[in-house]
């Protein structure tokens, strides 16, 4: 527990690389979370886990073969991958274009399901996971570097 109010809260932040070998793809980064809480030093407070991208989610759930084949699934029948998307359609769409450019709308749609980031409390310098938790990066997408921030915070 914080022993004063004079006790400054600390910020600890690293990166995790990954690429995924295809998509959906839900990759575990939970020991490379808890490393990094460990390596911060911090003994109460909470960690952040984001990803820097818009076609690779953040989402805790558990790590079951059959469970994940199943959530994979039910991304691709929420937005199937061969869908009609507009943002696909390269002779209309002008804004925020790439060299590299590839038909990912599905995989949009597929993060607004899924969000960003997670936050979970720490204690006694561990991350309050339950049993069954697990800390996924989920490639939506198609395999290419992927960065996800850990961003740990409290004293």
């Amino acid at each position: 527990m914080r022993t004063s109010v004079e006790d400054p809260v600390r910020v600890h932040r690293t990166l995790i690389r990954r690429v995924a070998s295809g998509a959906p793809e839900f990759i575990d980064i939970t020991a490379d979370v808890v490393k990094a809480v460990e390596e911060s030093g911090i003994r109460e407070g909470t960690v952040l886990i984001f990803s820097r991208h818009t076609t690779a989610a953040i989402k805790i759930n558990e790590n079951e073969p059959l469970l994940l084949r199943d959530m994979g699934r039910f991304l691709e029948e929420a937005a199937p991958r061969d869908g009609n998307y507009r943002h696909n359609d390269f002779v209309i769409r002008t804004a925020n274009m790439t060299e590299d450019e590839c038909p990912n709308g599905h995989a949009h749609c597929q993060h607004l399901l899924l969000g960003a980031s997670e936050t979970i409390p720490i204690s006694e310098g561990k991350p309050l996971l339950g049993r069954w938790q697990s800390i996924f990066l989920i490639e939506l997408d198609r395999p290419r570097p992927r960065e996800v921030v850990v961003q740990v915070q409290g004293w």
